[in-house]
């Protein structure tokens, strides 16, 4: 395990900077003891008085005493956010999504991490087969929180057969210390139809509020199956009957929890409402959104943002007097956008209030079909470059076409299938503006109101 680590860059008028720590010199050591990872990093650097061993570029070694204020960061960057390699997935899940791509991708694309250091750091879901004890000690000590544990099911055996893991069952037993300490937690459960719901699903969920209240909130989400399943564990979709009884399952059990607790626990994300041709809930049953990047509650957020900014600009509810006069457009205009199956309803429906206020205004909104990964895919973060091309292409799309962010790789300007937005906007001769995940950033975007 290499516990030296090259130093990429020093933030400008940052501490490192005044040591005279510079890029491509090698932090070694902080307090006498080696550096394992970021979190080491992090809990060493916290005090107010460290001692920080660098070693220079000419093999010099520079012990460094360090007094500044509690949790001041030092200003060091390292190439590897991680300060340590990633630690790819154990399993073979029948699930898993990545097996269900086709060929031809960016590697990155294939690369299954099962990280719990990416659990605190970017909110993914781990299965904790890949933690050791001493990992689950390190949690603990240095007060890591929330980790978010993907569970599927509490019975062992079958957990060892989704995981295709002989040890996932045994791992549940790390969620016990983690309780015992009182870390927070969040959970996932990935619904396989026939496999880990009806009785399975009632015993996990009864198992999981056993560790209630340190463990916040469990999702239940629909298995994403696409089109390249040939060879894998035969499973099939939910039926709109199915979504209807999950559902009903997850609202009685909430009105349990939340009696007791004062959380309501257990919640479905936004594809069982669209499937059952239901409602979201309100705001107050996401008990603060804390899943809503794993698509809980994402919708009814989205509309809420987006209700209070109509209300604003035009119906004199917030203060005092509409907007309206400032937002309506003063000339013709139009626009288009492209969305997935599951919001489409719910953004058809807001484009259609906004040109009731917007005489001069058409909105095109258009539902993209995923046949790239298959009809069964249905979140815009999943639609690719060349299923906008070839649906949208000749459609009337107006002077601008708005996209979600979550069409876009993490940090980069192209789709899953690697078409960059300057090709697209190209392609259809259109001026291409990406639109954050906020009701109000939208409104604003489909009234050309940029703020």
């Amino acid at each position: 395990m290499n516990h030296e680590h090259v130093i990429s860059s020093v933030l400008p008028g940052s501490i490192a900077e005044e040591l005279e720590i510079e890029a491509g010199d090698v932090l070694l050591a902080i307090n006498g003891q080696e550096i394992e990872d970021i979190f080491d990093y992090h809990y060493l650097s916290e005090d107010t008085y460290i001692e920080v061993l660098i070693r220079k570029q000419d093999q010099e070694e520079w012990l460094l005493q360090v007094e500044k204020d509690e949790d001041e960061e030092l200003g060091i960057l390292f190439e590897n956010t991680l300060m340590d390699e990633y630690r790819s997935c154990r399993n073979k899940c029948i699930f898993c999504f990545i097996d269900q791509m086709p060929s031809g991708m960016r590697d990155t694309l294939y690369f299954k991490d099962d990280d719990s250091r990416l659990s605190f750091l970017q909110g993914n879901y781990v299965t904790l087969t890949n933690m050791s004890d001493s990992d689950i000690d390190r949690i603990i000590r240095y007060k890591l929180a929330p980790i978010n544990i993907s569970f599927h099911t509490t019975n062992p055996q079958l957990r060892c057969r989704m995981l295709n893991n002989r040890f996932a069952g045994e791992a549940l037993q790390k969620v016990a210390r983690l309780y015992q300490a009182g870390t927070e937690m969040n959970g996932q459960i990935v619904l396989c139809k026939g496999v880990n719901d009806g009785e399975e699903l009632v015993r996990t969920i009864e198992d999981l509020s056993g560790y209630l209240p340190h463990l916040k909130s469990v999702s239940v989400v629909p298995v994403g199956l696409t089109k390249y399943r040939e060879g894998l564990y035969p499973l099939e979709p939910f039926t709109r009957e199915d979504a209807k009884k999950v559902l009903e399952l997850i609202r009685d059990r909430q009105k349990i929890f939340y009696q007791k607790w004062g959380l309501h626990f257990i919640h479905a994300s936004d594809e069982w409402y669209i499937l059952a041709g239901e409602p979201f809930p309100e705001e107050e049953i996401y008990d603060g959104y804390l899943q809503i990047e794993n698509g809980v509650g994402m919708m009814r957020s989205f509309l809420n943002e987006f209700e209070e900014a109509y209300k604003e600009y035009f119906e004199n509810t917030i203060l005092g007097e509409a907007q309206s006069p400032n937002m309506i457009p003063s000339e013709k205009q139009s626009c288009s956008i492209a969305t997935g199956r599951l919001a489409y309803p719910s953004v058809k429906a807001m484009a259609e209030r906004v040109m009731a206020q917007c005489p001069d205004l058409t909105v095109h909104v258009y539902e993209i079909e995923n046949c790239f990964f298959g009809q069964m895919i249905t979140v815009s973060g999943l639609i690719t470059g060349q299923d906008l091309l070839t649906q949208l292409a000749g459609k009337p799309l107006g002077e601008r076409l708005l996209l979600p962010a979550n069409m876009l790789r993490a940090q980069e300007d192209c789709f899953l299938d690697d078409i960059t937005v300057e090709e697209l906007k190209n392609t259809l001769q259109v001026s291409v503006e990406i639109v954050k995940l906020n009701g109000r950033d939208f409104l604003n975007a489909i009234l050309g109101k940029a703020e």
